[in-house]
């Protein structure tokens, strides 16, 4: 009878490789031997540090540890990708779908941009944004379940990883994370929604997360 959690139920298969294991020396315990994480220091007072162990969300920061992992749920994972590689990984994505839906909308008849006299055909319009939500979607759901990496992510060395153990995402975590970047984007919002969305990684601290990534609990780490 196999081991692994039905698709979809968000967690992690045992045999990921990418999954968090609890220190060997210790098991499920502190990798600290039962010690504070800063020795004999006192623990940091309340009202510390939001993402540490002492401060308002108590170990394991917002989204709470790993097993094993207490105060800090990055450790045990390779570094945070730098948020100037991942907006090269996106716009190298957007380039990649962006030609196949130019390819689909263009052999459906469905192109943005045709133009009868002064006025753009709305029906045209809403059918080339359908397309590129679905592809779009879909391209980030598919590649990053399967490995937590895009094209764009695995050319520039890094990857997606759920923020609590460091495992690849589930179907689910990154169709909502998928679904929070691209919706806005092919219906609305445009390169502002990206921009802001992806954007938010250059500001926020300590996980340099996306509003699409704190959506779905990830973090992006590099491999390289």
């Amino acid at each position: 009878m196999s081991s692994e959690p039905p698709p979809g139920s968000g967690q992690p298969p045992e045999d990921d490789p990418f999954r968090k294991q609890p220190p060997p020396s210790e098991g499920p315990g502190s990798p600290y031997g039962g010690q504070p994480p800063y020795g004999s220091q006192p623990p940091p007072p309340q009202g510390g540090d939001p993402y540490g162990g002492g401060g308002p969300y108590g170990a394991g920061g917002p989204y709470g540890g790993g097993a094993g992992y207490p105060g800090d749920p990055l450790a045990g994972m390779p570094p945070l990708a730098g948020s100037g590689r991942r907006t090269l990984a996106r716009i190298i994505d957007m380039i990649l779908v962006a030609v196949v839906v130019w390819l689909l909308t263009l052999g459906f008849g469905v192109n943005e941009y045709d133009m009868d006299g002064d006025n753009i055909e709305y029906g045209k319009s809403l059918g080339q944004s359908l397309v590129a939500a679905v592809l779009y979607i879909a391209y980030d759901t598919v590649m990053i379940t399967r490995s937590g990496q895009t094209l764009g992510k695995k050319w520039l060395g890094m990857r997606v990883a759920n923020l609590d153990n460091g495992s690849t995402p589930s179907v689910q975590s990154t169709l909502i994370r998928s679904a929070v970047l691209w919706l806005p984007f092919a219906f609305c919002c445009a390169c502002i929604w990206t921009a802001i969305s992806g954007g938010w990684s250059y500001f926020d601290k300590p996980y340099k997360q996306g509003l699409h990534d704190k959506a779905a609990k990830t973090v992006v780490v590099s491999t390289t």
